[in-house]
């Protein structure tokens, strides 16, 4: 629901951020807590009576975990938590434990990809707990997902987990929209098709130096599409490239090369291709997007133009 402040306009934005802090991460992980009963099945907690499964046994989730998902948090007392954060004494602020946000990431989706409908067989009075059944079928993944989708827009999180159970990098402003994808991927010439495909699985991940790898990727691509023409050299290939683009007009001719020679350039000046210690280091993630949606727009629409 849209509270007050939110209807009337007094509620600050929320800061839009792949960095998933202390808080986040807590409140992610409530979230997953909330459908433990549902992985009970893979590590039962049996009743004392030996009636059944009564629950997830937390402490052997936490143990497998440590060869599942190696870097995911877990506390000293052996189990699943948020990373906590203490008070500096002797100093400014606040520090917290040290974590791996992406493995919380990979936690979700091995969430999503292990959860199971279940229903409650019985009521143990004495110990006063429920036995639970697990069912074959899982309609509480689409439940899950929209949770964990509903809490990463909450937190201002810029991911999103898919239908197919993979958690991916919501980018802003995008180019690389279905249709884009589609139209870059029609390319003949298979190892380019290849990079591009590499490039775009990149551009949507998670993990570390993805958005990095991405544009070294697409750049790759970008290159090897101007030898596209096999027949000619490198550099009669790109001309001939951007003369079809242009169709016959001299200023959308200077237009399309001056953008084949700004990625060059670009791809020799910043450390995009090459990484000797004179390029230009790239600090801002979001300047790799930038690099990437345009690069591959003038990918995109040389595609068409390609025989």
């Amino acid at each position: 629901m849209n509270y007050f402040t939110e209807r009337n306009g007094m509620r600050k934005p929320i800061e839009q951020t792949y960095d998933i802090d202390p808080s986040k991460y807590c409140v992610l992980l409530g979230c997953c807590e909330k459908y433990y009963d549902n992985i009970a099945w893979l590590y039962p907690k049996e009743c004392d009576d030996e009636l059944g499964c009564c629950g997830l046994d937390k402490y052997r989730l936490a143990a497998e975990m440590r060869y599942e998902i190696p870097d995911l948090y877990i506390s000293s007392y052996g189990l699943i938590e948020a990373p906590g954060v203490a008070n500096n004494t002797y100093g400014a602020g606040q520090n917290a434990e040290k974590y791996n946000q992406y493995a919380l990431l990979d936690f979700i989706e091995f969430m999503y990809n292990n959860v199971h409908d279940i229903n409650n067989s019985g009521f143990h009075k004495f110990y006063n707990h429920y036995h639970l059944l697990t069912m074959p079928s899982r309609k509480v993944m689409i439940k899950f997902l929209t949770d964990i989708n509903s809490y990463f827009s909450k937190t201002g999180l810029l991911y999103h987990l898919n239908a197919n159970g993979e958690v991916v990098r919501v980018i802003p402003n995008d180019v690389a929209t279905p249709d884009i994808v589609n139209t870059v991927l029609s390319i003949k010439e298979e190892d380019t098709r290849s990079l591009l495909q590499e490039a775009l699985i990149l551009h949507r991940s998670h993990a570390q130096n993805a958005a990095r790898d991405s544009v070294e990727k697409l750049w790759d691509a970008f290159e090897r599409m101007k030898t596209y023409y096999t027949d000619l050299d490198k550099k009669r290939s790109s001309e001939k490239i951007v003369t079809d683009m242009a169709g016959g007009s001299d200023d959308f001719y200077r237009l399309f090369n001056e953008e084949f020679k700004w990625l060059r350039d670009a791809g020799n000046k910043y450390r995009i291709r090459h990484h000797e210690t004179d390029k230009i280091n790239i600090t801002d993630v979001r300047y790799y997007d930038y690099f990437f949606n345009r690069c591959l727009s003038l990918i995109a629409l040389a595609v068409q133009y390609l025989k």
